[in-house]
């Protein structure tokens, strides 16, 4: 009898301790699928920090991948940031002057196209990466910035001075040509450089019974001053209009020239009272 009891209460621990052992590996099942639930929930992480690390909005390329647009790409803006000081003294070929510190809510009006590639530089990559930063917050889609100019290893134009005092300007409006003298500034020199061996043509729309007004196709530096303009003068308005007085006015505005040999009167009754198209060209200027 008291050996079937010792058998029995052997059997009964064997049992009890084969029911701990079973419980191990269910224990370890349910660990496994906690472990990949939780290894892919940081993978997620990984990649949500790596995309705010990238997420500034614009690309960051090489100078020599910015060259390589250039002679790929054909719907490209080169954008020098500086100022227009910097700027007239050495730039880019082709490229525009939009200094950082003027690059707010109303460039919009001048740069149109959101999605146009935008290839941006200034010095030495500072002012840069801010212009581009900001750029991309505004919405434009395409910003690639490349650094400064001091480290480029391509090309660099400056304003001659003299082709600004040779050349004139021609100003063609309702079947004549008027012929305007040039100032000699950084304006005049970015204004040349727009229309180039081509043309440039112009809506004007009249406003405040002194002026004609039109927006250029791009931003030019500005070199305003206080003027008391005058039938005639041709000025740049706050670097993205063209602007023909034919009457007198009082304002900061940068002066880009003066038709020649035309009175006030006959200015007048050329331009006529309401919006008029001119087309502007090059003459003359050293080559």
């Amino acid at each position: 009898m008291m050996k079937k009891c010792l058998i029995a209460a052997i059997a009964a621990v064997v049992l009890l301790a084969g029911c701990a052992q079973s419980n191990e590996p269910a224990s370890g099942v349910a660990t496994e699928p906690t472990s990949d639930v939780t290894g892919e929930v940081s993978d997620v992480s990984t990649e949500v920090s790596a995309s705010s690390e990238q997420g500034s909005g614009y690309q960051q390329i090489s100078q020599e991948e910015a060259m390589q647009m250039m002679e790929t790409e054909d719907d490209y803006l080169i954008l020098d940031v500086r100022t227009p000081e910097e700027f007239a003294e050495g730039h880019i070929p082709e490229a525009v002057n939009i200094p950082n510190e003027s690059i707010g809510d109303d460039i919009s009006s001048t740069l149109k196209d959101k999605d146009q590639i935008l290839l941006v530089y200034c010095r030495s990559g500072n002012r840069s990466k801010q212009a581009s930063s900001k750029l991309a917050m505004m919405g434009y889609t395409n910003v690639f910035e490349f650094g400064g100019i001091n480290t480029w290893p391509g090309e660099i134009v400056t304003e001659e001075a003299d082709n600004s005092e040779a050349a004139k300007l021609q100003i063609a409006v309702n079947g004549e040509v008027l012929t305007a003298t040039l100032e000699d500034n950084s304006s005049t020199a970015a204004l040349l450089d727009l229309i180039g061996e081509d043309s440039l043509t112009l809506e004007l729309e009249d406003y405040s019974g002194f002026e004609k007004v039109g927006e250029l196709p791009q931003v030019l530096p500005t070199n305003d001053e206080e003027l008391n303009t005058d039938a005639g003068d041709l000025i740049l308005y706050q670097g993205k209009e063209f602007v023909i007085y034919y009457d007198q006015n009082s304002w900061s505005l940068t002066k880009l020239g003066h038709i020649d040999n035309v009175s006030k009167e006959e200015l007048q009754e050329l331009l006529g009272e309401g919006d008029v198209t001119v087309e502007l060209s090059v003459a003359g200027g050293s080559e």
